[in-house]
């Protein structure tokens, strides 16, 4: 062996964590000694502590969770240089994209993170990207057959000239990604990418602008009529690169499922199984990424970063799969709507790495396709000497499909034996996306993407745990993924209420976590991660509680802090100063500013009191089989700083959705709660007021916290609280009210 080849690919090195987990232990133990203030004084004060008892309970074992899940923060290093010294084949590649409306996620979004996929530094014959599309939708195959053509040649000139970012229209938009190349060689043929870039945009503009982008005939019969709820499978295979050039084009295939209305499509975990399934008999890679549609490849070398991991494992058991976190571009200045995630990706993220591994994302991963396929640990002889019968009960009945499994389940196969032509397997391919090939199977209970929740994405990481896999997150400089971040506060909301709702539903289903820690191989530890974030609906009810229960005390002349001349009274200031020091110096730390902490912190409380709120009612309403869950897609933007003459960035705005409603009242409540509480400390005649400087200060920290639907209530379009809203709350908080002065 040369000592290249005995260098490892990547390192694993435990950050020191001394001084973070001293301030988190003292936070627990504030904590606590809150919790026993309270125990010993409750029967002094009856309801109204009860009910602080509870919700500061909730927020100790959060926060105990919160503690489980940073105590060992691991950072990973990878060198990709080493494995291209490394004499070995690479593995190939299927990768995915899907995508569900073209309104909401617009064509050219799409097709920017498909041409940095086909154009990263990998090779091209070891490559395959599929495209979902869930729409069947003339529009979108129409400009992925026009990218496809300006890939022939955006791929030879990002080789040529080693350009630093592969999506198009971000290497062209940003000069920082100017290579800095001064021939006139470069400068030429930089000119020419830059119209031929331009033309796509202009075709795709154009085509998105008719009713039907082109005549639909020829390639594009299959889309006469098309209904996009009700549809046979179209496949259509856009290039093959036949002749296996690793610096060609790499194939591309278009997929929309068959849709029926009596058929059960199970959103996205649905589309992922198809693409399994439909890779499996084209090219039957051994790895698989999956990315959203607008989630493009920003590293060039993001493959090689991530097969440093799936190929350095000394135990495959270690790697199941490889998790890129979620980050963004362009996001605008002090993140107003608390959803870039810098603070949470950097030290939950390495906090994760030290459990049994990262939750899958449902973006900017990559998958063995034998544990897609549901191969455990264990299984050290693999599972391809399972009988036909065997394979048919649990894959489908598809022989050829279920030739090309066996062979993935293979414990040795870094290597797939793939068909001879795609083109040949349309058939084959089209079976296995049929809307009734899953009757019968493990499809979506045990193999392939979990059904059960509309967040699949976690479910499916769970249960890739169950079994025993571990998991590992991995960050790259340049970064590896990057995405658009809603910027606007509906569509943040919907978002948050889509996540909690899932989450939720993850409890309820045989994959609980609870189930897998006891009867299966996920650890103790890792049950908890979980739970952090599948608790995320509950923790409304004790949030809005919390908020309430100042305006509440002032409304009735009660208190649910101790009093100003109290010992006791500097256990919850401190708690609340420590905490906040804490995370203020977290994002000092990552370089973002102090506007940035109170924005994610007051977002941080509307997300938790509107839109987890909203999605724990739907899964109670689901529970209650009163309704049905809806997945709901969020509009995808292009650029979040590319702002219009009458935009005003980073401002909230408003419509008519009923997420609106609780953070209405809850500021409506304390605003009320506030006036009342100042007119009887100035009309005071010798009577006692028993609330004090605690509750008051926790009332204006809540309205401050609600700003943004404070100038809601005084702003008109977007950007105020729509009148039905108003009213709703209004009549609500007037009931609230009522009950609060009759306690």
């Amino acid at each position: 062996m040369s000592k290249t080849e005995a260098l490892p690919l990547y390192e694993r090195k435990h950050l020191k964590n001394t001084i973070p987990r001293l301030i988190e232990l003292t936070i627990l133990f504030l904590c606590f000694s809150l919790l026993g203030y309270r125990l010993l004084h409750l029967k002094n004060h009856g309801f109204i502590w009860l009910v602080a008892l509870l919700c500061e309970s909730w927020f100790t074992f959060i926060w105990i969770l919160v503690v489980n899940i940073k105590w060992n923060p691991i950072a990973i290093k990878t060198y990709p240089e080493r494995l291209l010294q490394r004499n070995l084949e690479l593995p190939p590649l299927d990768m995915f994209v899907t995508t569900a409306d073209p309104v909401l996620e617009p064509p050219i979004i799409t097709v920017n993170t498909v041409i940095s996929l086909l154009s990263m530094d990998y090779p091209a014959n070891k490559l395959a990207c599929y495209l979902s599309d869930d729409a069947a939708s003339p529009l979108t195959y129409f400009c992925l057959v026009e990218a496809s053509e300006f890939a022939k040649l955006w791929i030879p000139f990002c080789k040529k000239y080693n350009v630093p970012v592969r999506a198009p229209f971000r290497y062209f938009s940003d000069q920082s990604l100017f290579t800095g190349n001064s021939s006139s060689e470069f400068q030429e043929d930089w000119n020419i990418m830059k119209d031929e870039y331009r033309r796509l945009c202009q075709k795709i503009e154009e085509a998105a602008q008719k009713s039907v982008p082109c005549e639909l005939t020829g390639d594009f019969a299959a889309f006469v009529d098309i209904d996009r709820r009700s549809h046979p499978t179209i496949i259509k295979v856009i290039s093959e690169n036949k002749e296996g050039l690793p610096d060609g084009l790499p194939p591309i295939v278009y997929i929309s499922r068959e849709k029926r209305p009596n058929h059960a499509h199970h959103f996205k975990a649905g589309a992922m199984n198809v693409l399994a399934r439909v890779s499996g008999v084209m090219t039957n890679a051994p790895f698989m990424l999956n990315v959203d549609c607008d989630m493009f490849a920003n590293n060039p070398q993001v493959v090689l970063h991530a097969m440093c991991l799936l190929l350095g494992v000394k135990d495959e058991t270690d790697c199941g799969f490889v998790q890129f976190p979620q980050q963004f571009y362009d996001g605008l200045k002090d993140d107003p709507f608390g959803n870039q995630m810098v603070v949470m990706t950097k030290y939950l993220g390495r906090g994760l790495a030290g459990h049994q591994g990262q939750l899958y994302g449902g973006t900017g991963c990559f998958h063995r396709r034998k544990i897609i396929y549901g191969s455990s640990p264990e299984d050290k002889s693999g599972h391809g000497k399972m009988n036909i019968g065997d394979l048919e009960k649990t894959f489908g009945k598809s022989t050829k499909f279920n030739k090309f499994v066996a062979q993935a389940l293979s414990s040795s196969s870094r290597t797939a034996e793939s068909p001879e032509s795609i083109s040949k397997s349309i058939d084959e391919a089209c079976q296995v996306a049929s809307c009734g090939y899953e009757y019968g199977t493990a499809w979506g209970k045990e193999i392939g993407w979990i059904y059960g929740s509309i967040t699949e994405d976690v479910l499916t990481g769970l249960n890739i745990h169950w079994r025993g896999w571990r998991t590992m997150w991995l960050r790259t400089n340049p970064k590896g993924f990057l995405g658009t971040s809603p910027s606007c506060g509906p569509n943040t909301l919907i978002h948050q209420k889509r996540s909690s709702t899932g989450l939720l539903e993850i409890l309820f289903t045989p994959k609980s976590p609870f189930l897998g820690t006891l009867f299966r191989r996920l650890e103790f530890r890792q049950c908890l991660v979980y739970l952090y974030f599948l608790l995320w609906g509950p923790r409304s009810i004790f949030e809005i509680c919390y908020a309430a229960l100042p305006a509440y005390c002032i409304l009735t002349n009660t208190n649910f802090l101790p009093k100003v001349n109290e010992p006791a009274i500097l256990i919850p200031i401190s708690i609340f100063v420590i905490f906040n020091t804490y995370c203020v110096s977290e994002y000092i730390q990552t370089n973002q500013s102090i506007k940035s902490w109170w924005n994610n912190h007051r977002m941080a409380r509307i997300i938790a009191m509107t839109a987890w709120l909203c999605g724990f009612l739907s899964v109670i309403f689901k529970i209650l089989r009163l309704s049905e869950t809806v997945f709901e897609v969020t509009k995808k933007e292009q650029s979040s700083s590319i702002e219009d003459s009458d935009k005003k960035p980073g401002r909230f705005t408003f419509d008519n959705s009923p997420v609106f409603v609780p953070g209405t009242i809850i500021l409506m409540v304390n605003l009320i709660a506030l006036g009342i509480g100042f007119w009887s400390f100035i009309q005071r005649s010798g009577g006692q007021i028993a609330w004090g400087i605690g509750e008051l200060a926790c009332s204006i920290w809540v309205v401050l916290c609600f700003w943004a639907f404070l100038k809601g209530l005084f702003e008109k379009g977007k950007y105020g609280i729509p009148s039905s809203t108003v009213y709703k709350s209004a009549a609500l908080v007037f009931v609230f009210v009522q009950i609060y002065r009759s306690s």
